[in-house]
């Protein structure tokens, strides 16, 4: 599917103002470059709360919050990065807070119902019951309120774009269908599924902003939620989606974008990439051919076998258990005998039949391309998750694709356009606020 473009260029206004007249605008400022500073500001102080046109930010908001994001990222986040990542919770508290407010002033409720009907899916998307999620946000140092005062800013701002933006948004037939024929003249071209990370910055905050940017790389390398920190730091509309952009072709990004995301492997994330008005760093989630048949999207009957350890187990003495584990997996002679020779080795068995291979970690997936009905990967995993292998029952070969309907394109084109003009909302929305900070 096709998707809205790099949400960089999603600067389009409400009033017809670019990108690059609010450049001029900067300029015309006419700063010397010879200044002398009278009074000082010492960088290591940093306030902590804040009063947005009278709302007050607490400290004790602003320590939930911080805690939802810590969860959201295994608890794996050095102390100077929680510092940093304190001081970003309050800005986005201080969005969250103007959005609210607005939706308030254009009359746009949204109700405590809808609001919880949101927080149940959410406990269970984590496989607790809503009480149980409320006890399991106490123990991660946050709270319900603070999850749901979030869920309430993002409906809200939803509905005020639905009727303040989208109205005044139109896409024309001709515009279509001009895209699906360069659909069907790029057919057999890649096309790649994006998440965008957008960090805005002036001419004379750029060096911070890469700096900003290195380090939310280095964490998201060291295993922390590319989308938890989108949806916490990037400054584009999709950070609400995690910072997905969805399925584009390189010539659909910005120029900067479109010449890194040819060069990335499949989940590799870039370095920091200077683009009109800041830094974006993006993620290639997954890529495919323009309606060509991808042989990743094949559906795979699998069988998964594992073999775990006790707690507190060291290499030596799980050494045994998995050289056996990899002497029974030759005795496997198709998908008949995996029970027994399951029971031999002691492992758990466990069985999928909807898995598709572009689902599977890319060390796997080029495996599962080349094997066939009946034989066994090798053995993969670890001490603390348990070692396992795939058996392979079965294979659905994926059916020719036709490429996205009119409606989708036609969605997809307004949504970009939408995407534009919010973001440029929300720059007035921060630009005429009475904000103290404590």
């Amino acid at each position: 599917m096709m998707a809205a473009a790099s949400a960089v260029a999603l600067a389009a206004p409400l009033t017809g103002q670019t990108v690059g007249e609010d450049e001029d605008v900067a300029g015309s400022l006419n700063i010397p470059k010879d200044i002398t500073v009278f009074g000082n500001r010492d960088p290591n102080v940093r306030t902590a709360t804040a009063i947005v046109n009278g709302t007050i930010i607490t400290q004790t908001d602003i320590d939930q919050r911080l805690a939802l994001v810590v969860a959201a990222n295994g608890g794996r986040i050095p102390d100077e990065e929680v510092e940093r990542l304190r001081l970003q919770v309050l800005r986005n508290l201080i969005d969250e807070t103007l959005q609210i407010q607005e939706a308030a002033a254009q009359k746009v409720e949204v109700t405590k119902e809808e609001v919880q009907q949101t927080y149940d899916r959410v406990a269970s998307n984590f496989r607790k019951s809503p009480r149980d999620f409320a006890k399991f946000l106490r123990e991660k140092g946050s709270s319900e309120s603070s999850i749901k005062r979030q869920i309430e800013g993002e409906a809200a701002w939803r509905r005020v774009l639905s009727r303040r933006v989208e109205p005044f948004v139109a896409v024309s037939d001709e515009e279509v269908n001009a895209i699906i024929a360069r659909l069907q003249a790029a057919k057999g071209a890649n096309e790649y599924h994006v998440g965008e990370i957008f960090l805005s910055a002036t001419p004379e905050s750029m060096g911070a902003a890469n700096d900003n940017a290195n380090r939310i790389i280095d964490q998201i390398r060291k295993g922390a939620s590319f989308a938890a920190y989108a949806r916490q730091f990037s400054e584009a509309s999709t950070a609400a989606v995690g910072g997905d952009l969805g399925w584009v072709r390189a010539e659909q990004l910005p120029e900067q974008l479109s010449a890194v995301v040819t060069t990335l492997g499949s989940g590799q994330i870039s370095a920091p990439i200077a683009v009109p008005g800041g830094y974006s760093v993006i993620l290639l989630i997954d890529k495919r051919q323009v309606l060509g048949v991808d042989p990743r999207d094949a559906t795979l009957l699998l069988k998964q076998l594992t073999v775990t350890f006790p707690p507190g187990s060291t290499q030596a003495q799980a050494t045994p258990k998995v050289q056996a584990f990899a002497a029974g997996l030759k005795d496997i002679r198709g998908c008949g005998n995996v029970a027994e020779v399951a029971a031999k080795i002691g492992a758990d068995v466990v069985n999928n039949d909807q898995m598709r291979i572009r689902d599977l970690p890319p060390q796997l997936q080029d495996m599962m391309l080349g094997m066939q009905v009946g034989e066994s990967t090798p053995p993969f995993g670890s001490l603390t998750d348990g070692v396992r292998a795939l058996v392979l029952c079965g294979r659905d070969d994926p059916a020719p694709s036709n490429g996205p309907s009119f409606d989708q394109i036609q969605s997809q084109i307004e949504q970009e356009r939408v995407n534009r003009r919010a973001q440029r909302y929300l720059r007035d929305l921060r630009r005429d606020a009475v904000i103290e900070y404590r």
